[in-house]
Parts: structure tokens; C-alpha cells; sequence
């Protein structure tokens, strides 16, 4: 007799579930507190402008991107990916506040020190 014949109908679809919900939670990872990734009180600061605004179209910790592309590591390389533009604070300050592309800017939305401490944050991907 088969295995899948002998157990219950309502077992079967049970035993379904639960699988692909082990499998869906493969990918996911537990979001690390500021502390874990050793944030000071700037980068913490500027975590949550990520999550406001950025996190919707930018990945902070995957190569994967959204709409837009990720972030991780965007002060580890000279250029930036897409734009080929310098990696740089001054370049990454003028795109915040200026969009670039299909990014709208946030020149009305953000202060200066609040992208001082996006910029803080950015630079610990």
C-alpha cells in the first residue's frame, strides 16, 4: 500500500503546508538589530531612512535587487553599478536629494544631516 493512500486526506493536505512552509522560510532571514550589526547612534538613525525610503526599491544586504538596485556594499566599489558614476558621498548625497533615472529625490522630504545619516548607514553595507 502506499504511503500517500494509507494517511487521511486532510493529513495529506497538512503534511503539503507544512512542507512548503519549511521551504519558504529557507530564504528568509531574521532581520539583525542595530546592535548586532554594531551600529552607532548615526548609522541607527540613518537604518530607519533606509527603511522609510530607500528599502522599497533598494536591498540593503543581497546582490538581489527590488526595483531599483541593491545596495550592499555601494561604498565598497569605486562606481556605482548602473550609472558608473564615482561611489562616493558627495555623488550618493546629490542622487538622494536629486533622483536620478526613474529614483525621484527627496530634497523636500529629508534634511541634510538626515542624509549625513543615510549616508553613515550606507557606508556599513
Amino acid at each position: 500500500m502506499n504511503f500517500w493512500n494509507w494517511i487521511s486526506p486532510c493529513l495529506r493536505v497538512s503534511v503539503v503546508i507544512v512542507a512548503l512552509l519549511a521551504l519558504a522560510g529557507c530564504d528568509a532571514e531574521r532581520r539583525k538589530s542595530d546592535a548586532e550589526l554594531g551600529l552607532n547612534p548615526q548609522q541607527a538613525e540613518g537604518r530607519k531612512l533606509y527603511d522609510n525610503y530607500c528599502d522599497r526599491c533598494h536591498e540593503p544586504y543581497s546582490s538581489r535587487g527590488k526595483k531599483g538596485p541593491s545596495l550592499k556594499g555601494v561604498f565598497k566599489k569605486q562606481y556605482l553599478s548602473i550609472s558608473g558614476l564615482p561611489a562616493n558621498d558627495e555623488r550618493m548625497t546629490d542622487i538622494v536629494k536629486n533622483g536620478r533615472a526613474k529614483m525621484e529625490g527627496f530634497r523636500q522630504v529629508v534634511t541634510d544631516q538626515q542624509i549625513q545619516d543615510l549616508l553613515a548607514y550606507l557606508h556599513t553595507l
